[in-house]
């Protein structure tokens, strides 16, 4: 994928293009920076900000806590070539460059806002639109990671793009999917209807699936073995929204992503609750306040699946 793309001038396999400047400009709506292509294209609602840069970090830094410090789960060894779809702020590609520092990563985004300025020699990160047929060759990465992207990947690509994550694996290659499933749930059944958890979360299904499919982390598993992988394994963990649980590893998650999220819950949901339901930055403000504190309430025992 090298179209309107940045690439490393020192990677002998690739030409260095300049990134047309429309990947690079911002709109600012009500304190925050998101990118106007993402948004006048429909491809993702997020904004591109330092905040945003360090919410990503600090989500990096829970999956890494969830995962017991493991950035590949399948037997990967020795990998060769590696590609992250969806880098956002970079944290993992950085970390998988320099724990396979014999190895060429590459990590493909459509925002080149939260790029760290500096990052290991073997790592590559290019700007493009994971909604496009790839361009990557047939037979090309030993291990493809795709984390997150829900977001951003069109409702209709889904089934496209992981037989593209496919068709681009080596011979007894990897993929590797994480996405959260954004319904709140309860681990006691407390919450229902009645609840802002409840409310909020089904209002964001609304007012993004005419183009996004929220339920796409619930279809990975079919997806890959419609895509024709084999050897599949396939869990769901919960990611909680407070620290609500006894065991001191998942409370110590739980506080740590309860925070994350309600610091972000007003970016991510202007734009779409505005774009739905006309609401105006106020009533989001009011929303997202009320929101912050029920997942505050440990007896709700709140939680995502992921």
């Amino acid at each position: 994928m090298s179209s309107g793309s940045d690439i490393d001038q020192s990677n002998p396999e690739f030409e260095t293009w300049s990134l047309d400047p429309v990947y690079r400009t911002t709109i600012e709506i009500n304190g925050r920076l998101y990118q106007q292509w993402a948004l006048e294209n429909g491809t993702s609602f997020s904004p591109v900000d330092e905040d945003e840069r360090e919410r990503l970090d600090r989500v990096h830094n829970v999956f890494k806590l969830v995962f017991d410090n493991r950035l590949i789960f399948p037997p990967v060894n020795n990998p060769q070539k590696i590609l992250d779809c969806g880098f956002g702020s970079a944290a993992w590609a950085v970390e998988a460059a320099e724990r396979y520092s014999n190895c060429e990563v590459i990590g493909v985004d459509i925002s080149p806002h939260m790029m760290p300025e500096e990052t290991p020699t073997n790592l590559w990160l290019q700007i493009d639109d994971l909604n496009q047929p790839f361009t990557f060759q047939t037979n090309e990465f030993d291990f493809i990671q795709s984390r997150d992207v829900m977001g951003g990947i069109k409702k209709d690509r889904w089934s496209s793009y992981v037989k593209d994550c496919v068709r681009i694996l080596k011979p007894g290659g990897w993929l590797q999917l994480v996405e959260i499933y954004p319904m709140v749930q309860s681990d006691n059944g407390m919450i229902d209807d009645n609840h802002i958890l409840r409310q909020v979360s089904k209002n964001y299904f609304s007012s993004i699936e005419d183009t996004k499919d929220p339920r796409a982390p619930l279809k990975l598993d079919s997806m890959m073995r419609e895509a024709g992988l084999v050897e599949l394994g396939s869990r769901m963990v919960q990611l909680h929204l407070n620290g609500w649980s006894n065991v001191e590893r998942d409370r110590l998650i739980g506080e740590k992503y309860g925070e994350v999220f309600k610091d972000c819950i007003e970016g991510l949901l202007q734009i779409p609750f505005k774009d739905k339901f006309g609401m105006s930055i106020n009533e989001v403000r009011v929303m997202a306040a009320r929101f912050r504190q029920e997942v505050d309430n440990k007896s709700l025992k709140p939680y995502f699946g992921l």
